[in-house]
């Protein structure tokens, strides 16, 4: 089978294999695109949460995306945790590079466990310089409250913070519902010209862990695959409650969700 499309995916690491970008590898590939990669940060993770984080220098991220983008033109690039200004400032200008308009945004701020993951000048800066660089920006509820300065408790509440989103200047928001408590998950997706919102049956389950990245990434492999934004966001959501239903409980805290979903593996290689 050959890839259908490039993935630039510009992120941290998690030791653990579950989130960060061990998963938005496994997604890449799993549904049909070519994964390359600039490394953010270096974590020492597992399933119970985050012991350490070790920053790789902002130049060395500059040159991972650069380097790797001359040579294999990306059709779509992700972006992850970006832990300081510095690493911000790096992307930016890495991005003004390449010219790639399909950019989704994961505004990771915080891990499973709790442990925190940009410091507050960074989401400054995000919320100044990046975010209107982004196609696509995907916060989850605590993310789009951090940066909206808004507290999100219902629908119309996630409606409204993105329509704050807007205004920063992204052309696209999907706030993610899996934070609320209820049996059904609201994901709303909103831009200059319509709202969309994408109703799923909540899956009771701990192992959810790396769900964002995941998500993140399966919609910027379906959208560098051709898939309008809207038809990309609910592919990626099918994507990852399909993965998640699997269920796999690996480890003793928030296990991983199965990536290999979407895979049927040929008699001749089980």
């Amino acid at each position: 089978m050959k890839p259908k499309a490039k993935i630039l995916i510009i992120a941290g690491s998690d030791s653990s294999g579950g989130a960060g970008i061990q998963a938005d590898i496994k997604t890449v590939t799993a549904l049909g695109g070519y994964a390359m990669t600039a490394v953010t940060a270096i974590t020492s993770q597992n399933t119970t949460g985050v012991n350490s984080v070790v920053p790789i220098h902002p130049r060395e991220i500059e040159k991972q995306i650069l380097f790797t983008s001359r040579d294999i033109k990306p059709d779509a690039i992700k972006i992850g945790m970006l832990h300081s200004t510095d690493v911000i400032n790096s992307v930016i200008k890495s991005l003004k590079k390449i010219k790639t308009k399909k950019i989704i945004l994961d505004p990771v701020m915080v891990a499973k466990g709790g442990f925190k993951l940009i410091n507050n000048r960074a989401i400054k800066t995000l919320k100044k310089k990046l975010i209107m660089k982004a196609y696509l920006i995907t916060p989850n509820i605590p993310e789009a409250e951090e940066l909206t300065n808004t507290t999100i408790k219902n629908t119309k509440d996630m409606i409204r913070a993105a329509n704050i989103l807007l205004k920063f200047g992204a052309k696209n928001i999907l706030i993610k519902g899996g934070h609320r408590n209820t049996k059904t998950m609201q994901d709303v997706l909103l831009n200059k010209k319509q709202l969309k919102i994408f109703k799923n049956k909540k899956i009771k389950t701990k192992n959810t862990h790396g769900t964002g990245c995941t998500l993140s990434s399966a919609i910027a492999t379906f959208f560098a695959c051709g898939k309008n934004i809207n038809k990309s966001c609910e592919l990626g959501i099918k994507y990852v409650n399909q993965s998640i239903r699997s269920n796999l409980n690996y480890g003793k805290g928030q296990g991983p969700i199965n990536h290999l979903s979407s895979i049927i593996i040929d008699r001749k290689y089980r």
